[in-house]
């Protein structure tokens, strides 16, 4: 059996980090969309809409940074502070919806340090580089 997982591991590494940076990718991206809308929910929530900018940079380049396996361990520590810090920002609240939507924000920061402690695996630009 452990055969079968090492063949393949680098696809499941890839599938994963994938998977968990698609809610990022398409946040950020949405964030463009609805950029006057989404500096009011910002702004609503005490946080200054002077900082969306950076915010779509850390969603939308992170995740894309994430998929492509770029500075994998890096990048994804940054994304499990960010997710933690937005988690309890946006849904620290004492309702059913915002104590499932924190333990998202916890759950994709644990997916985060995964990578954080094992890279992003052969299939990825980092698997590339270190290989020159």
């Amino acid at each position: 059996m452990n055969k079968f997982f090492d063949t393949t591991k680098p696809y499941s590494d890839l599938v994963g980090r994938v998977l968990i940076a698609a809610l990022f990718v398409l946040s950020g991206w949405g964030k463009i969309s609805a950029y006057a809308a989404t500096q009011g929910y910002m702004q609503s929530a005490g946080v200054p809409g002077a900082l969306l900018p950076l915010v779509i940079l850390t969603e939308l380049g992170g995740g894309l940074a994430i998929v492509f396996g770029l500075y994998t361990r890096v990048v994804a520590l940054l994304l499990a502070g960010f997710a933690i810090i937005t988690g309890f920002v946006f849904h620290g609240g004492s309702d059913q919806v915002s104590q499932i939507m924190l333990l998202k924000n916890i759950g994709l920061a644990g997916g985060f340090l995964f990578l954080v402690a094992n890279g992003a695996g052969k299939l990825s630009l980092d698997g590339l580089f270190s290989k020159k």
